[in-house]
Protein backbone atom coordinates (compact mmCIF):
# COMPACT_ATOMS: atom_id res chain seq x y z
CA UNK A 1 0.00 0.00 0.00
CA UNK A 2 1.56 3.51 -0.98
CA UNK A 3 0.61 6.79 -1.41
CA UNK A 4 1.03 8.45 -4.75
CA UNK A 5 4.00 10.67 -3.93
CA UNK A 6 5.83 7.30 -2.87
CA UNK A 7 4.77 4.95 -6.00
CA UNK A 8 8.03 5.36 -7.65
CA UNK A 9 9.78 4.27 -4.29
CA UNK A 10 8.26 1.80 -3.46
CA UNK A 11 8.64 0.29 -6.60
CA UNK A 12 12.32 0.60 -6.07
CA UNK A 13 12.12 -0.82 -3.03
CA UNK A 14 10.48 -3.78 -5.22
CA UNK A 15 13.41 -4.30 -7.50
CA UNK A 16 15.49 -4.42 -4.71
CA UNK A 17 13.79 -7.20 -3.31
CA UNK A 18 12.35 -9.16 -6.18
CA UNK A 19 14.66 -8.18 -9.07
CA UNK A 20 12.03 -6.67 -10.74
CA UNK A 21 9.24 -4.78 -10.30
CA UNK A 22 5.61 -4.63 -11.40
CA UNK A 23 2.90 -1.70 -11.77
CA UNK A 24 -0.07 -3.77 -10.20
CA UNK A 25 -0.85 -4.16 -6.67
CA UNK A 26 0.16 -7.67 -6.71
CA UNK A 27 3.60 -9.36 -7.45
CA UNK A 28 4.17 -13.27 -7.86
CA UNK A 29 7.95 -14.60 -6.63
CA UNK A 30 10.03 -17.61 -5.31
CA UNK A 31 11.72 -14.96 -2.91
CA UNK A 32 10.60 -14.91 0.90
CA UNK A 33 10.59 -11.79 2.17
CA UNK A 34 8.84 -10.81 5.71
CA UNK A 35 6.28 -8.18 4.96
CA UNK A 36 6.74 -6.29 7.94
CA UNK A 37 10.16 -4.85 6.27
CA UNK A 38 8.19 -3.22 3.75
CA UNK A 39 6.29 0.25 4.91
CA UNK A 40 3.93 -0.84 1.46
CA UNK A 41 3.48 -4.65 2.06
CA UNK A 42 0.24 -5.48 3.18
CA UNK A 43 0.42 -9.46 3.43
CA UNK A 44 2.10 -12.78 1.76
CA UNK A 45 0.96 -15.18 0.59
CA UNK A 46 2.53 -18.70 1.20
CA UNK A 47 1.04 -20.88 -1.82
CA UNK A 48 0.15 -24.62 -1.16
CA UNK A 49 -2.46 -24.95 -3.63
CA UNK A 50 -3.27 -23.74 -7.16
CA UNK A 51 -6.12 -24.60 -8.93
CA UNK A 52 -7.71 -23.48 -12.57
CA UNK A 53 -11.32 -23.39 -10.84
CA UNK A 54 -12.58 -22.65 -7.61
CA UNK A 55 -14.02 -26.23 -7.26
CA UNK A 56 -10.50 -27.80 -8.31
CA UNK A 57 -8.61 -25.82 -5.49
CA UNK A 58 -11.64 -27.29 -2.46
CA UNK A 59 -10.89 -30.24 -3.93
CA UNK A 60 -7.17 -30.17 -3.09
CA UNK A 61 -7.61 -27.96 0.09
CA UNK A 62 -8.92 -31.92 1.24
CA UNK A 63 -5.81 -33.22 0.85
CA UNK A 64 -3.70 -30.40 3.95
CA UNK A 65 -2.47 -32.23 6.40
CA UNK A 66 -2.79 -29.41 9.32
CA UNK A 67 -1.56 -30.72 12.88
CA UNK A 68 -3.55 -29.40 16.01
CA UNK A 69 -3.45 -25.73 15.71
CA UNK A 70 -6.13 -23.91 15.33
CA UNK A 71 -7.07 -21.83 11.93
CA UNK A 72 -9.13 -19.75 10.17
CA UNK A 73 -9.26 -18.81 6.13
CA UNK A 74 -9.26 -15.58 4.97
CA UNK A 75 -10.48 -14.08 1.20
CA UNK A 76 -8.61 -11.97 0.22
CA UNK A 77 -10.15 -10.49 -2.69
CA UNK A 78 -10.97 -7.78 -0.53
CA UNK A 79 -9.93 -5.04 -3.42
CA UNK A 80 -9.13 -4.86 -7.10
CA UNK A 81 -6.24 -7.72 -7.75
CA UNK A 82 -4.72 -6.37 -11.06
CA UNK A 83 -7.24 -7.00 -13.48
CA UNK A 84 -9.08 -9.30 -10.90
CA UNK A 85 -12.52 -6.93 -9.77
CA UNK A 86 -13.34 -7.23 -6.12
CA UNK A 87 -15.35 -10.18 -4.22
CA UNK A 88 -18.29 -8.24 -2.36
CA UNK A 89 -18.56 -9.17 1.51
CA UNK A 90 -21.04 -11.78 0.91
CA UNK A 91 -19.24 -13.85 -1.41
CA UNK A 92 -16.03 -13.96 0.35
CA UNK A 93 -17.76 -15.07 3.40
CA UNK A 94 -18.84 -17.99 1.37
CA UNK A 95 -15.74 -18.97 -0.06
CA UNK A 96 -14.13 -18.30 3.19
CA UNK A 97 -16.80 -20.77 4.44
CA UNK A 98 -16.69 -23.42 1.95
CA UNK A 99 -12.89 -23.94 2.37
CA UNK A 100 -13.34 -23.98 5.57
CA UNK A 101 -14.86 -26.77 5.48
CA UNK A 102 -12.71 -28.87 3.47
CA UNK A 103 -9.76 -28.54 6.37
CA UNK A 104 -9.76 -31.36 8.47
CA UNK A 105 -9.08 -29.10 11.82
CA UNK A 106 -10.84 -26.78 14.57
CA UNK A 107 -11.53 -22.79 13.12
CA UNK A 108 -11.13 -20.75 15.17
CA UNK A 109 -12.34 -16.91 13.77
CA UNK A 110 -10.66 -14.60 16.98
CA UNK A 111 -7.55 -16.16 17.83
CA UNK A 112 -5.97 -18.75 15.30
CA UNK A 113 -3.04 -20.35 15.53
CA UNK A 114 -2.80 -20.06 11.30
CA UNK A 115 -4.09 -17.86 9.03
CA UNK A 116 -4.79 -19.26 5.12
CA UNK A 117 -5.75 -16.87 2.63
CA UNK A 118 -7.26 -17.38 -0.17
CA UNK A 119 -8.11 -15.79 -3.67
CA UNK A 120 -8.56 -15.86 -7.44
CA UNK A 121 -6.35 -13.10 -9.67
CA UNK A 122 -5.79 -14.20 -14.08
CA UNK A 123 -8.40 -16.60 -13.70
CA UNK A 124 -6.57 -19.01 -11.63
CA UNK A 125 -7.41 -19.85 -7.81
CA UNK A 126 -4.64 -19.74 -4.98
CA UNK A 127 -4.66 -21.00 -1.26
CA UNK A 128 -1.76 -21.18 1.46
CA UNK A 129 -0.66 -19.89 4.44
CA UNK A 130 -0.98 -15.99 4.68
CA UNK A 131 1.55 -14.00 6.50
CA UNK A 132 0.00 -10.60 7.48
CA UNK A 133 2.74 -7.37 7.58
CA UNK A 134 2.50 -5.18 10.90
CA UNK A 135 3.26 -2.01 10.70
CA UNK A 136 6.28 -1.84 13.35
CA UNK A 137 7.81 1.49 11.20
CA UNK A 138 4.48 3.44 12.72
CA UNK A 139 6.28 2.97 16.54
CA UNK A 140 9.07 5.01 15.26
CA UNK A 141 6.79 7.68 14.02
CA UNK A 142 7.34 9.86 17.24
CA UNK A 143 11.02 10.01 18.50
CA UNK A 144 12.49 11.89 21.26
CA UNK A 145 14.67 14.00 19.25
CA UNK A 146 13.36 15.01 16.10
CA UNK A 147 13.90 17.49 12.99
CA UNK A 148 11.33 18.52 10.23
CA UNK A 149 14.12 17.67 7.57
CA UNK A 150 14.57 14.34 8.39
CA UNK A 151 13.25 11.74 6.17
CA UNK A 152 10.35 10.32 7.12
CA UNK A 153 9.66 6.53 9.06
CA UNK A 154 8.38 5.21 5.56
CA UNK A 155 11.24 6.75 3.49
CA UNK A 156 13.92 5.41 5.85
CA UNK A 157 12.78 2.45 5.75
CA UNK A 158 12.48 1.81 2.17
CA UNK A 159 15.74 3.57 1.96
CA UNK A 160 17.21 0.52 4.40
CA UNK A 161 15.59 -1.92 2.28
CA UNK A 162 16.83 -0.70 -1.03
CA UNK A 163 20.93 -0.65 0.61
CA UNK A 164 20.01 -4.00 2.28
CA UNK A 165 17.27 -5.83 0.81
CA UNK A 166 19.25 -9.34 1.91
CA UNK A 167 21.16 -8.26 4.94
CA UNK A 168 22.37 -11.50 5.69
CA UNK A 169 26.23 -11.45 6.29
CA UNK A 170 26.02 -7.74 5.09
CA UNK A 171 27.79 -4.66 6.69
CA UNK A 172 26.41 -1.41 6.32
CA UNK A 173 26.98 2.26 7.35
CA UNK A 174 25.03 5.74 7.57
CA UNK A 175 28.29 7.72 7.89
CA UNK A 176 25.56 11.39 7.51
CA UNK A 177 23.05 9.39 10.14
CA UNK A 178 21.79 12.51 11.79
CA UNK A 179 19.35 11.48 14.70
CA UNK A 180 18.86 8.31 13.33
CA UNK A 181 15.88 7.59 11.40
CA UNK A 182 17.57 4.85 8.64
CA UNK A 183 19.45 3.10 11.82
CA UNK A 184 16.10 3.03 13.70
CA UNK A 185 14.45 1.14 10.95
CA UNK A 186 17.75 -1.12 10.10
CA UNK A 187 18.10 -2.34 13.48
CA UNK A 188 15.04 -2.64 13.81
CA UNK A 189 14.73 -5.12 10.75
CA UNK A 190 17.55 -7.02 11.95
CA UNK A 191 20.20 -5.17 9.65
CA UNK A 192 24.02 -5.09 10.46
CA UNK A 193 24.25 -1.01 10.51
CA UNK A 194 27.00 1.74 12.26
CA UNK A 195 26.01 4.96 12.15
CA UNK A 196 28.40 8.11 12.60
CA UNK A 197 28.10 11.98 12.21
CA UNK A 198 30.28 14.52 12.51
CA UNK A 199 28.19 16.87 14.72
CA UNK A 200 28.57 15.44 18.44
CA UNK A 201 24.27 17.01 18.98
CA UNK A 202 23.01 15.02 16.68
CA UNK A 203 24.74 11.64 17.19
CA UNK A 204 23.48 12.11 20.81
CA UNK A 205 19.73 12.33 19.67
CA UNK A 206 20.56 9.41 17.35
CA UNK A 207 21.85 7.45 20.38
CA UNK A 208 19.10 8.51 22.26
CA UNK A 209 16.23 7.69 19.64
CA UNK A 210 17.99 3.99 19.11
CA UNK A 211 17.66 3.19 22.74
CA UNK A 212 14.33 4.63 23.24
CA UNK A 213 12.74 2.21 21.22
CA UNK A 214 15.24 -0.74 22.92
CA UNK A 215 17.80 -1.13 20.15
CA UNK A 216 21.19 -1.59 20.01
CA UNK A 217 23.45 -0.03 17.75
CA UNK A 218 27.02 1.80 17.45
CA UNK A 219 27.12 5.80 16.19
CA UNK A 220 30.65 6.96 16.63
CA UNK A 221 30.99 11.37 16.16
CA UNK A 222 33.30 12.10 13.55
CA UNK A 223 33.68 12.93 9.89
CA UNK A 224 33.47 10.42 6.94
CA UNK A 225 37.20 10.93 6.43
CA UNK A 226 37.82 9.37 9.65
CA UNK A 227 35.45 5.83 8.47
CA UNK A 228 38.67 3.29 8.28
CA UNK A 229 36.57 -0.40 7.89
CA UNK A 230 35.24 -1.22 4.96
CA UNK A 231 31.41 -2.46 3.97
CA UNK A 232 29.38 -3.99 1.83
CA UNK A 233 27.22 -0.53 1.15
CA UNK A 234 26.78 2.97 2.84
CA UNK A 235 23.14 4.93 3.09
CA UNK A 236 23.95 8.63 2.72
CA UNK A 237 21.77 11.11 3.49
CA UNK A 238 23.32 14.66 2.43
CA UNK A 239 22.92 16.93 4.86
CA UNK A 240 20.97 19.65 4.60
CA UNK A 241 19.36 20.41 7.67
CA UNK A 242 19.35 23.27 10.04
CA UNK A 243 22.30 21.72 12.13
CA UNK A 244 24.85 20.85 8.89
CA UNK A 245 25.12 23.57 6.00
CA UNK A 246 26.97 21.82 3.35
CA UNK A 247 28.59 23.21 0.18
CA UNK A 248 28.91 21.04 -3.29
CA UNK A 249 32.29 20.70 -2.52
CA UNK A 250 32.08 19.34 0.51
CA UNK A 251 28.83 17.33 -0.76
CA UNK A 252 31.63 15.77 -3.49
CA UNK A 253 34.09 14.75 -0.76
CA UNK A 254 31.35 12.89 1.08
CA UNK A 255 30.72 10.50 -1.74
CA UNK A 256 34.83 10.54 -2.95
CA UNK A 257 35.16 9.22 0.92
CA UNK A 258 32.40 6.51 0.36
CA UNK A 259 34.15 5.39 -2.42
CA UNK A 260 37.30 4.73 -0.67
CA UNK A 261 35.05 2.39 2.30
CA UNK A 262 32.18 0.83 0.14
CA UNK A 263 31.31 -0.55 -3.37
CA UNK A 264 28.16 0.41 -3.29
CA UNK A 265 26.41 3.58 -1.91
CA UNK A 266 22.33 4.45 -1.62
CA UNK A 267 22.25 8.69 -1.49
CA UNK A 268 18.97 10.73 -0.74
CA UNK A 269 19.33 14.27 -2.11
CA UNK A 270 17.35 17.00 -2.34
CA UNK A 271 19.80 18.11 -5.96
CA UNK A 272 21.29 16.38 -8.55
CA UNK A 273 24.82 15.58 -8.04
CA UNK A 274 25.09 12.64 -10.98
CA UNK A 275 28.44 14.47 -11.87
CA UNK A 276 29.67 13.93 -8.61
CA UNK A 277 28.96 10.52 -8.32
CA UNK A 278 30.96 9.49 -11.41
CA UNK A 279 33.70 12.04 -10.16
CA UNK A 280 34.00 9.65 -7.66
CA UNK A 281 34.23 6.85 -9.51
CA UNK A 282 30.79 5.41 -8.98
CA UNK A 283 27.76 4.41 -11.46
CA UNK A 284 24.03 5.05 -10.99
CA UNK A 285 22.68 1.91 -11.64
CA UNK A 286 19.28 2.86 -10.13
CA UNK A 287 16.82 6.07 -8.94
CA UNK A 288 13.59 7.22 -8.16
CA UNK A 289 12.08 10.30 -6.88
CA UNK A 290 10.08 10.16 -3.23
CA UNK A 291 7.95 12.86 -2.68
CA UNK A 292 6.41 14.60 -0.05
CA UNK A 293 3.89 17.56 -1.34
CA UNK A 294 6.21 19.75 -3.19
CA UNK A 295 9.10 18.50 -1.25
CA UNK A 296 11.25 15.87 -3.58
CA UNK A 297 14.03 13.62 -2.73
CA UNK A 298 15.93 11.61 -5.42
CA UNK A 299 17.09 8.23 -4.09
CA UNK A 300 20.10 7.15 -6.07
CA UNK A 301 21.50 3.69 -5.72
CA UNK A 302 24.89 3.40 -7.12
CA UNK A 303 27.89 0.71 -7.71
Amino acid sequence: MWHTDEYDLCRMEMRSFFGFDVPSNVLKSTIEIDPSRSPFMKERLDVIYEGESFEQLSDLVEQLDLDESTFKVVCLNTIELDATKKIGHPERRKIEREIGLRIQGEPDLDHPKTIYGVLTIDGKWYFGKLVVSEAIWLQHQHKPHMYSTALSTRVARAVANIAAPHPKGVRVIDPCCGIGTVLVEALSMGIDIEGRDINPRVVLGSRKNIAHFGLVGDVATGPIAEVVDNYDVAIIDMPYNLFTHITADEQLEIVKEARRFTKKIVIVTIDTIDHMIEEAGFEIIDRCIAKKGTFSRQVVVCK
